[in-house]
């Protein structure tokens, strides 16, 4: 269980006054609860310490640098998303507003800052079939074998650096991602009608898709999106770009979650008790699918794909007693599995949802990141082996100075 302690002694963890804790919860720094005596309020100890990790990083440079690559502070500058104060936002318009009528498509245009009418009219090359592959292989698995062979038919493409044929580009690229993901031929028709047929998916089923769609886009500079930008701040192609953030994204800590998320919810019985329901929770340390560190108070997407769905009554009292055990809510990853549960779609469609939208993501950040003609290139923090050091206090040895673009 988590402890919950009073403001006197958060306040004095945190080595600030009780009005200046009051401020953090009101700036949504901190979250406060009545207390079970209803005098006072009470707050997390882990959320205290996580802020006041958080400054003390701030005030060391050298500890706020260890920190930017693990969920730090951010490392780049980017006018794609913002989360702040519980929401997201794509290019200043808040997504979960986009979400209600735009489709991905629309979405693409506002994050490439180009017209939609690049994704109006018949695909831009001849339409080949997909490469054969195992049938065994997970759809991120199939994807990263199929998507660099139908990327290459881009190289048809004017390769100038005019903006319509650099839009014609991606959204081509986004097709393709389609195809190798879905397992169907290239297509020229919207994102989620495709799905829906793919799916056998009726009106309402394909709005449910597109609404997800739009809220897997984009999420700042998580680690395929940052994968993405590094390999386009190289000069290397778009495509390659998408390899680098879909192999990112084919991890279990990333885009694979939802399958963890799958995978702890088959040990549930849908006739799971409350108290069955407590003894699984408690031999949790975390539960897969809940909690975010940049949504302490829950994730909007989770809240906006979980309204329009009829949740499984075991699921719902499974997301109330995490709240009461952990004091965590519903993430993405567990709502694209609910998602595709209430809709019955195949198993991995969630897995292919959150990829197929974040391909438009990983797209507006490698334009972004090509524009500003630097290759990303951080310095490591040596915590190894001590070397040798020469009696001037340098370390022995020839010094080796390196050209502008030298590694």
């Amino acid at each position: 269980m988590t402890q919950l302690i009073d403001s006197t002694t958060a306040a004095a963890l945190l080595g600030v006054s009780r009005q200046t804790l009051y401020s953090y919860v009101s700036r949504g720094l901190l979250r406060a609860q009545v207390a079970s005596d209803g005098r006072g309020k009470r707050y997390r100890r882990d959320e205290v310490e996580r802020l006041l990790r958080h400054a003390v990083q701030t005030r060391k440079p050298r500890a706020a640098a260890g920190a930017t690559l693990d969920f730090g502070l951010p490392v780049l500058a980017s006018a794609l998303t913002l989360i702040a104060e519980g929401q997201l936002w794509y290019r200043g318009q808040n997504a979960i507003q986009l979400a209600a009528t735009a489709s991905l498509e629309e979405v693409a245009a506002l994050l490439w800052q180009c017209e939609a009418s690049v994704f109006v009219g018949p695909m831009a090359v001849p339409a080949a079939a997909n490469p054969v592959v195992p049938a065994s292989l997970a759809p991120l698995e199939r994807a990263l074998a199929v998507f660099p062979a139908l990327a290459l038919q881009v190289s048809s493409l004017p390769v100038n650096a005019d903006s319509a044929a650099q839009y014609a580009r991606c959204v081509f690229l986004l097709r393709a991602m389609a195809a190798a993901l879905l397992g169907c031929a290239l297509s020229a028709g919207p994102i989620h009608q495709q799905c829906a047929q793919v799916w056998g998916l009726d009106a309402d089923g394909a709005q449910l898709v597109r609404q997800a769609l739009v809220l897997c886009a984009d999420h700042e500079l998580n680690a395929s999106s940052f994968t993405a930008r590094c390999v386009a701040s190289t000069g290397a192609q778009m495509h390659a770009a998408l390899l680098g953030g879909l192999a990112a994204l084919s991890g279990p800590r990333h885009g694979m979650a939802s399958e963890r998320v799958e995978g702890w919810l088959d040990t549930l019985s849908s006739a799971t008790t409350i108290a069955e329901l407590r003894q699984a929770l408690a031999e949790q340390k975390s539960v897969p699918g809940f909690g975010h560190r940049l949504y302490p108070f829950g994730d909007p997407r989770a809240r906006c794909i979980l309204a329009a769905l009829p949740v499984e009554p075991m699921l719902m009292r499974l997301c109330e007693q995490v709240e009461k055990q952990f004091g965590e809510y519903p993430n993405l990853d567990f709502a694209l599995v609910v998602l595709r549960r209430s809709l019955g779609l195949p198993r991995h469609s969630a897995s292919i949802l959150f990829a197929l939208g974040r391909t438009v993501g990983w797209l507006a950040h490698a334009l972004e990141q090509r524009a500003q003609h630097k290759l990303i290139r951080p310095r490591a923090h040596y915590v190894g082996e001590p070397i040798p050091v020469a009696s001037e206090g340098r370390p022995a040895g020839r010094i080796v100075r390196m050209g502008r673009d030298a590694d």
